[in-house]
């Protein structure tokens, strides 16, 4: 299968290329100012698909800040050799992807590669194993990787902040600089080679995390999924970041975004709760955010492990000969093990002092237990890793000083690199894992431990064990990382807590075998179920399921640099223009106009509550027009919206929601539905009082005919839980009562049942239809829930007797998002442009009249 875009690629001349009529779009121009994304060209602001053309095989394009491969040199002539990393987790997800789907990987390559061989060995990847490579420039990937992602990025996400010099370092913004350029390279890559209309692409792993903006701002309706492999802390660790906001729109310009563990997924969506206002939904299991018209899916799933690759090395006779080997080292004593990396965040120091700990409290272990600490090299670099060196190194002498004897260690430190098959051994011999780490974002260790003590046939014979014997582990994992959670019989320790790590190093060592057997084989079961091809395969799955809507969609890219977004709507919801509705309104002669108040006419939650100067004289101008009847509806009370609205003497006005209406100024105030008492406040009145006196900055608001808990001004996620709880507890309590318990924006109401402002609008066009007025226009602006009674009623009046059969009817909602309106405007000046329109339009057709008129001009009125 070949893609247009292959041509884009090199110049692969040697290759039969093969030629795309039509004019090739263009690609977005590098970033030239810190911070700003230059826009892309004019015909692609607004791309919704490509001009490339569909192909047939579901392609998966895998993009990690490193290619699956090895490389090393030809001792002959220098040239490149490649092969595959089977260690890498890039390469291992392709297992469950499936035989029809093709894979073309994007990343850099560990080794630096001569400009002058770079066209070669990209040409020779792509061809022998469908690798793109990204080559960055060696001071521009000092910067990206061991500048901001290892000094901001992967400390910040451990929860370390950066409150000196000397810890993480202030915030750079050149790093930060560097961070987007790398990933507009990468970008770049992906552009080379994608089919956007049939490609999925799955972006891993912090590296990446803005590069989901450049390739939706190219591709409106790219297939994007992203996993985090690392934490995602919490947001009062997150918003330290400076350029907290432009991270979480570009993860939001994904389609689908995985994490490990449902902490790390509630942390982002606080975040985006906290900093960008987005609420989130859980329907039917799937989580997802409402982001302008898209909706984000979250997943939450760990990664497995190979096991196939864990199979046959234990099949190795060099694994094998290894067990022998450490069985004999270590006869008659009890090994536990513990296998990281030597940063600060996988807590061997604090291991160590466990250890310490339990030979002290325990004197029974001397000489019966040995800790083998495998400590691979660390990925990253500078003071910080030195120091943990020079921590482990004292700390180890230290306890084998104290408690060594001849022939005996009580810590053995592993601090060269092993082969994959030295570690699978130690695996097996070990009685018990050992993980502390203080932070890790999975961390599957525990994972191949399980699956090397459950064998095979010829280590149980090299170990003498029985054929039919159970295979028994121990673990004791840290409750802060990852794959803590699924892990239910290990034994799962604060790793800050040295006593009581010591303590569970004990428990697993006395536990009965019986015990061990049973935590065993649940681990083994779920291990073995959840490997990394079931990881894969669903990720995929949810994928397509979220990507299921893209072509039903029309989508509109809009916004600068990193506030990029695209607004997905419905085929049917479209942008009401100001001619438009002024032609129409024109032409007609009975006319209801219903406008919400907050967050229409005036911002919600605006300390300013009354309408300036301007819109009052344009509420004016329409009302004196006989063919209009303006009514403004509001769940504000109706003695509030009256001293308001005071200078609108012809202005119909609809109060709490609609239970109260008033046609002009100089009519009493009438009820659209009668109720027998409101004794329901009694009850419900007293539960409001108690969740406001334990939540901050909440309110209530006493209306006639509802109450309302408003949690606008409190903590957002605090407010958001109260507020779901009081909802809970109103509808138990007021289970036997005519009324109706809602929450909306920040406000939980209770309110008489059937009242809403649906009822509103039917009593306006009803009321119109009994004068024998039978609209023939009809526009109603609202911004949220409560209006969307409104737009339901008026949808539904066209096929009825209350609208003429000719009826204009223009449902309109602020800002583009999920809505039973047919249009929309973007905001309040809008609003007030399209009023002053109409109204422009009523001054006219006033002052046209008598002119006829006075002509002798005869006016047919049928």
């Amino acid at each position: 299968m070949v893609s247009r875009s292959y041509s884009n690629l090199l110049d692969l001349s040697s290759c039969d290329s093969p030629s795309f009529s039509g004019e090739r779009k263009r690609f977005p121009r590098v970033a030239t100012v810190p911070g700003l994304l230059s826009e892309v060209d004019d015909e692609s602001c607004h791309s919704v698909g490509s001009d490339a053309p569909s192909v047939s095989q579901e392609r998966m394009i895998i993009v990690g800040n490193q290619l699956p491969l090895r490389a090393h040199r030809k001792e002959d002539d220098g040239e490149w050799c490649f092969s595959w990393d089977e260690d890498s987790l890039l390469l291992q997800l392709k297992d469950g992807l499936g035989d029809d789907v093709e894979v073309i990987y994007v990343g850099c390559l560990k080794e630096e590669i001569a400009p002058n061989k770079q066209d070669d060995v990209a040409q020779t990847l792509l061809e022998t194993f469908k690798c793109v490579p990204a080559f960055i420039p060696p001071q521009l990937f000092t910067k990206y990787y061991h500048g901001f992602c290892k000094q901001h990025l992967w400390p910040l996400f451990h929860y370390m902040l950066p409150l000196s010099p000397d810890l993480g370092g202030r915030f750079d913004r050149s790093l930060w600089q560097a961070y987007l350029s790398v990933n507009k390279i990468f970008a770049d890559k992906v552009m080379e080679v994608i089919s956007p209309d049939d490609d999925y692409v799955w972006v891993h792993d912090y590296h990446l995390m803005v590069l989901p903006t450049f390739l939706r701002k190219r591709f409106n309706r790219v297939k994007l999924g992203f996993f985090l492999h690392s934490p995602f802390p919490s947001s009062e660790i997150y918003r330290t970041l400076p350029i907290r906001v432009e991270i979480l729109r570009a993860l939001l310009n994904s389609d689908l975004i995985g994490f490990h563990t449902f902490d790390y997924a509630r942390h982002f969506l606080s975040c985006c709760g906290r900093m960008l206002g987005l609420s989130y939904q859980s329907k039917r299991g799937y989580i997802g955010l409402e982001y302008y018209g898209r909706t984000v899916s979250i997943k939450i799933l760990p990664v497995g492990i190979h096991i196939g690759q864990i199979q046959s090395v234990l099949n190795l006779p060099e694994t094998e000969a290894k067990v022998v080997e450490l069985r004999d080292k270590f006869s008659g004593r009890t090994v536990m093990l513990g296998v990281d990396d030597m940063d600060i965040f996988k807590g061997i120091s604090l291991k160590l002092l466990a250890m310490e700990q339990l030979l002290v409290q325990h004197p029974k272990n001397i000489g019966q237990v040995v800790l083998v600490q495998v400590a691979n090299p660390a990925r990253g670099r500078g003071r910080d890793v030195e120091e943990i060196q020079s921590e482990t190194y004292a700390t180890v002498r230290r306890i084998n000083n104290r408690f060594g004897r001849p022939g005996y260690d009580p810590v053995v430190l592993i601090d060269n690199p092993l082969q994959f098959y030295e570690r699978i051994a130690y695996y097996v011999i070990a009685e018990c894992c050992l993980v502390t780490a203080v932070r890790d974002g999975m961390n599957l260790i525990p994972y191949e431990y399980i699956i090397c003590r459950q064998g095979n046939k010829n280590l149980d014979e090299t170990l003498g064990l029985h054929p039919s014997a159970q295979k028994k582990s121990m673990l004791v994992v840290s409750e802060f990382i990852g794959c803590s959670p699924s892990l239910s019989g290990a034994i799962r320790v604060n790793p800050w807590n040295i006593d009581a790590v010591a303590e569970a190093m004990d428990s697993a060592l006395i536990v009965s075998e019986a015990e061990k057997q049973l935590r065993h084989e649940k681990h083994y079961r779920y291990v073995s179920t959840h490997d990394v091809a079931y990881w894969a395969r669903s990720f995929l799955q949810d994928l397509e399921r979220s990507c299921g809507d893209h072509l039903r969609r029309r989508c509109w890219g809009f916004g600068f640099g990193l506030g990029f977004r695209v607004i997905a709507l419905d085929p049917n919801f479209r942008k009401l223009s100001v001619e438009h509705i002024v032609s129409a309104y024109k032409r007609t002669k009975n006319r209801a106009i219903l406008l919400d108040y907050d967050g229409t006419l005036m911002p919600t939650g605006s300390l300013n509550t009354t309408l300036n100067i301007e819109a009052v004289g344009i509420l004016n101008n329409l009302c004196r027009d006989p063919k209009n009847a303006v009514f403004l509806v509001s769940g504000k009370d109706k003695k509030t919206i009256s001293e308001w609205f005071s200078c609108c003497e012809k202005l119909g006005l609809a109060a709490e929601h609609g239970y109260y209406i008033r046609p002009n100024h100089d009519s009493d105030w009438e009820t659209c539905v009668s109720l027998p008492d409101f004794d329901w406040k009694q009850i419900a009145e007293p539960v409001m009082k108690l969740y406001t006196e334990t939540t901050d900055g909440s309110t209530i608001e006493t209306k006639e005919s509802a109450l309302v808990w408003n949690y606008l001004y409190a903590d957002p996620d605090f407010g958001f839980c109260q507020a779901k709880e009081l909802l809970d507890h109103l509808e138990s309590v007021l289970a036997n009562e005519p009324v109706s318990v809602k929450s909306g924006q920040h406000v939980v109401e209770v309110k008489p049942q059937g009242v809403n402002k649906g009822l509103v609008a039917e009593h306006i066009l009803t009321t119109m239809r009994q004068k024998g007025k039978l609209p023939d226009f009809v526009l109603c602006i609202g911004d949220d829930r409560s209006d969307e009674d409104m737009f339901e009623v008026i949808m539904r009046a066209k096929t009825g007797p209350c609208l003429s059969p000719v009826a204009e009817v223009f449902a309109c909602t602020v800002g583009q998002k999920p809505s039973k309106a047919k249009y929309y405007v973007e905001d309040r000046s809008e609003i007030l442009r399209m009023l002053q329109a109409l109204a422009n339009a009523s001054e006219q057709a006033a002052k046209t009249t008598p002119t006829l008129a006075s002509r002798g001009v005869i006016i047919n009125k049928e």
